[in-house]
């Protein structure tokens, strides 16, 4: 059973880091924001999205070459370089947060889609690409409709 799913050694790097991406990207999401917690478990996400994204691409058992899971992973890569480079280099551009906001709060969403999507294609006879399909468009319709409430809020809080 283990052996399914996770594989090998590369398989289980990319789960654990995965976990430990899911933990950190939720507790980011719901603690206050600019304190010393928020910033050191937000470089620990980072960390454990980088071990993700980096191992995504030596994981080839779906698809025995690249597949569209290895798209996700530039997409969450692409994200992840957004919502971490302005707050190291533009610091001196006030609208940085916003940019760091918004491109952390979908990376974690990107997150949460790439695990429903792993759970759901793991139900026996389910048809994968619609699996992956609802599951990523369903977290997506909710983180969306949650990104546009708190918005407004979140940008009040941060200038």
């Amino acid at each position: 059973m283990m052996d399914h799913l996770v594989g090998d050694g590369i398989g289980l790097a990319h789960l654990a880091a995965a976990l430990l991406s899911l933990v950190s990207g939720t507790c980011v999401l719901v603690l206050k924001k600019g304190t010393t917690t928020h910033k050191i478990v937000g470089r620990v996400y980072a960390a454990s999205m980088l071990i993700v994204v980096a191992t995504s691409f030596m994981i080839y058992r779906f698809f025995g070459g690249f597949g569209i899971f290895h798209v996700a992973a530039i997409v969450s890569f692409v994200t992840l370089l957004g919502g971490m480079v302005p707050p190291l280099l533009f610091r001196s551009n006030p609208k940085w947060i916003h940019t760091h906001l918004g491109m952390m709060y979908w990376s974690v969403m990107g997150l949460y889609a790439a695990f429903v999507a792993e759970v759901m294609v793991r139900i026996p006879e389910a048809p994968f690409y619609n699996m992956v399909g609802w599951a990523t468009g369903g977290v997506m319709l909710v983180g969306g409709a949650a990104f546009g409430y708190y918005k407004k809020s979140w940008e009040a809080t941060f200038g």
